[in-house]
């Protein structure tokens, strides 16, 4: 039996985006997305010269580059729709298909050590390739690139990769498997899977159900690869599976379209515990996901937030909201994309963070992980070319649909419409200072009169929420729900929407003993040096029982979205502000403080970030 999407993109979507991500878009797009195929040549040209002598040095993942690029820039298309970056896009993906090989091979890697797992010029791993997960990641780009522009030689490309897999690992040995890197080289199972939805083509499912049958497998070392299904289905936790890597949150997105292919519900049911087991052990207070790229089983652990491992936890989120509609998927979402995403980029576009830490420095990537610049691609690495992702993704989430009604999960300055299946379209249009404020005016505009239903995500932090429908108060909110609205909509509907931002708290433990992170909303509230007058070892006490936060007035490109100041214990005035705006200007920043009075609550999937209110909670901070 086979299984429909519970949600998706909604049919047609539009967006345009107002206030501060629309800068961090229009930066993006002009100053890396449109620039990356004229400062890193090399981004294709290690396919074109894979042969000649002397043999490029390579990375293991070299061959992601071109696919890692391709995908963040189709996304990020999808909601700018900059002409500019179109004309890029369709040169670019021209260019990339014509370096694909005869026989379909699309990788940097010379002959004789194709899809082999070794090549003699990757010097810094003993000579070991992640060339499966290179194809993989082309291919996924390519099949995005296709379903917005129906480029029918982008997708015949991605079937020449899938037929060359099959041809080579399909009942045959080596296995893919035997390939090493098996968190990375079994990721081809996600793409193979979606071709096969396309195609269907029956040796793409084969080669993906062979792959099912090869993340068990083993030799007299132990497992070869992630176990993913049997662990998750035995109630192990991600981190003790074999391969708790962030790159095995690819290959565990392949598991989810193949429950939607075969509707097998242990497939369904292993990937629901492995993200529930990253929400609740290893996703940290600003949305990030991993330390010292894996899981750890502890959110409060220093370790390196890598990029690519919050952009894999976003993608693999993404998939969790279209399996269950669950509207705290969305909220999880929201909390990695407000922070984090936002976070590990530069204001002016230019360039993305390797670590984006709890308590720190923002670096940029370059700087970090400066080893990976090869010749003619300088400012190329894993995360310049991913980190965009994170924003296009807001495409796939932000406005969504079950086929039935439309789900608004985004809130913040934008115009969205989609078309509903009668083929009206409907504008959303939201004024808003959100997230810095809580109220929301959303202005909903059918092209004409018509009854459908509308569904707004009430976020589980909001413990009271408001809705006025053209001034009519709405009963019964509900938090980490969507609130269906069904009614006859015409031009100019009038929604009113009021969250409660008042602060709410989360309690480390381990690491993070003695501390507590701050929330206002989805935000998380972080000193950075800039905006204070003491030093980041003299920040003083908090008491959340009595202290009251004054709202102060931000504007400019290098100022935060939210800036807040509040009276300490001992009487000393501590600002801070939006965690991805902290570190901007090099200053040192903190998330964990010091704060008394606030309860701990325990992590439940109603309330994720385990965040409580102050003892003796005040009203609710409507819109303040």
């Amino acid at each position: 039996m086979k299984k429909g999407t519970a949600f998706d993109r909604a049919q047609g979507a539009r967006y345009e985006f107002a206030g501060r991500l629309d800068t961090y878009l229009r930066n993006v797009t002009g100053q890396w997305l449109k620039t990356v195929p004229l400062s890193n040549p090399a981004i294709l040209e290690m396919f074109r010269d894979r042969d000649r002598l002397p043999h490029r040095k390579l990375l293991s993942w070299s061959g992601e580059f071109a696919g890692k690029y391709l995908t963040s820039a189709v996304q990020v298309y999808r909601l700018t729709r900059d002409s500019g970056l179109r004309s890029i896009l369709y040169d670019f993906v021209s260019r990339l298909i014509d370096c694909q090989a005869a026989d379909g091979y699309l990788g940097p890697f010379p002959k004789g050590h194709r899809l082999t797992g070794y090549a003699p010029n990757v010097w810094d791993s003993g000579g070991s390739t992640w060339d499966a997960w290179g194809h993989y990641h082309t291919m996924l780009g390519l099949s995005m690139w296709h379903d917005e522009t129906g480029d029918r030689k982008a997708l015949d490309c991605v079937k020449k990769m899938a037929g060359l897999l099959c041809r080579k690992f399909l009942g045959r040995k080596p296995r893919l498997v035997d390939t090493g890197s098996t968190e990375m080289n079994l990721a081809v199972i996600h793409t193979l899977c979606l071709l096969y939805r396309k195609t269907g083509t029956k040796r793409y499912l084969d080669l993906a159900l062979r792959i099912v049958d090869e993340f068990a497998a083993e030799d007299r070392k132990g497992p070869l690869a992630g176990d993913y299904i049997r662990c998750a289905l035995a109630g192990k936790e991600f981190y003790q599976t074999p391969r708790p890597r962030w790159e095995s949150l690819h290959p565990i997105m392949g598991i989810i379209e193949l429950y939607r292919i075969t509707g097998d519900e242990d497939l369904r049911s292993a990937f629901e515990q492995i993200w529930w087991s990253i929400v609740k052990l290893d996703r940290h207070n600003n949305g990030g996901f991993s330390s010292g790229e894996k899981a750890q089983g502890n959110p409060y652990h220093p370790g390196a937030i890598e990029t690519c491992c919050t952009i894999a936890w976003i993608a693999m989120s993404v998939e969790m909201l279209r399996l269950t509609g669950n509207s705290v998927v969305a909220d999880e979402i929201e909390l990695s994309t407000l922070n984090s995403v936002v976070g590990l980029h530069s204001l002016s576009g230019r360039w993305v963070t390797y670590d984006t830490p709890m308590d720190g420095v923002r670096r940029a990537s370059t700087h970090s992980i400066a080893f990976q610049a090869r010749e003619g691609t300088p400012e190329l690495n894993c995360c310049s070319v991913n980190g965009p992702r994170g924003l296009g993704m807001i495409s796939d989430w932000a406005l969504m649909t079950d086929g039935h009604a439309l789900y608004l999960n985004y809130y913040g300055p934008s115009t969205m419409s989609a078309k509903l299946p009668s083929g009206v379209t409907i504008e959303l249009r939201q004024e808003t200072d959100y997230p810095r404020k809580g109220r929301i005016r959303l202005h909903v505009s059918p092209s004409r009169k018509l009854r459908f239903k509308l569904g707004l995500r009430i976020p589980y932090w909001s413990r009271r929420s408001r809705i006025r429908i053209n001034g009519k108060k709405l009963e019964g909110i509900v938090p980490a729900s969507h609130c269906i609205i069904d009614r006859e909509w015409k031009r100019g509907s009038l929604v009113e929407i009021d969250l409660d931002m008042s602060p709410h708290y989360w309690v480390g433990e381990r690491q993070c003993r003695g501390k507590v992170s701050m929330f206002r909303g989805p935000v998380l509230m972080t000193y950075d040096r800039r905006f204070n007058e003491m030093d980041p070892d003299d920040i003083p006490v908090l008491d959340a029982a009595s202290m009251r936060g004054r709202l102060l007035k931000t504007g400019g490109p290098m100022l935060p979205l939210l800036l807040m100041e509040y009276t300490a214990a001992d009487g000393r005035k501590l600002r801070l502000c939006d965690f991805a705006s902290a570190g901007e200007g090099g200053t040192p920043y903190r998330s964990w403080l010091r704060i008394s009075n606030v309860s701990k609550t325990r992590f439940s999937r109603t309330n994720p970030l385990r965040s409580g209110r102050r003892t003796g909670v005040a009203p609710a901070d409507f819109a303040s």
